[in-house]
């Protein structure tokens, strides 16, 4: 089933933690396509290594120029100040005018920097739902 997702924004993965990782597992780097679907899109995968430094992780977000990035897991391993600046980080590739799909240990961190969430079910359903501008709520 086709999936559009808001472009220039961040999506987090929202569920539990086995679909969440079987979710991202199964995103298929070579079905993006464009709003229209007629034109694929190029999908980065960024996920956590062994031994990768803070700056190593910084340095993929800021390297990463596809349309469309899916970010598996690349706070594990990290302290949590450290995972609030890669997550943080997550809102430049956004801004950049990429869709950013993020799963983390953490989905509760991940929806903080989050337009939108995708909601997954044990059964494996998946649904998007917007998330509120809390930024607009708190001013208004």
């Amino acid at each position: 089933m086709p999936l559009k997702l808001p472009v220039a924004s961040v999506v987090a993965l929202a569920g539990p933690d086995a679909v969440r990782a079987a979710v991202c597992a199964a995103l298929d780097e070579d079905s993006a396509r464009c709003s229209a679907g007629h034109a694929n899109l190029r999908v980065a995968r960024l996920g956590a290594r062994p031994g990768l430094t803070l700056a190593e992780r910084m340095t993929m977000l800021a390297e990463a120029t596809t349309p469309v990035v899916l970010v598996d897991r690349l706070t594990d391993g990290l302290t949590s100040t450290q995972r609030r600046t890669v997550l943080a980080g997550l809102r430049a590739l956004a801004d950049r005018g990429a869709t950013v799909v993020v799963d983390d240990a953490d989905p509760v961190a991940a929806l903080a920097v989050a337009d939108a969430a995708l909601r997954v079910d044990a059964t494996g359903r998946v649904e998007l739902e917007e998330l509120p501008d809390v930024a607009a709520l708190l001013a208004g």
